[in-house]
């Protein structure tokens, strides 16, 4: 390995979470600060709660409400288009039968 080009390396270093609790580890930082830590995370805890990383959680229900807005504007359209379908003779003996 060649001693100039990898990183120091800290024995010791404080994780510290965002729920207060904290450990050491080593590390190529100093300090570290997290969200969400091994006592915390709903994973571990069991809990039944979203971590919304960075606005996921946000962005798809985001999506949901427009899909759900599309798929309403859409329905009317498919019905109507249904209807028309409906009232049109679909063979040479059923035109010649309406006549």
């Amino acid at each position: 390995m060649k001693p100039v080009i990898h990183p120091q390396f800290y024995e010791e270093v404080k994780v510290m979470c965002s729920c207060g609790n904290s450990f050491v580890t080593g590390s190529t930082k100093k300090d570290i600060h997290v969200e969400v830590c091994y006592r915390c995370h709903p994973l571990y805890t069991g809990e039944k709660r979203f971590v919304d990383t960075l606005g996921q959680v946000g962005k798809f229900q985001k999506k949901q409400e427009v899909a759900q807005n599309y798929a309403q504007k859409t329905a009317g359209k498919k019905k109507k288009k249904e209807i028309k379908e409906t009232h049109q003779p679909k063979t040479l003996k059923e035109l010649l039968t309406e006549v």
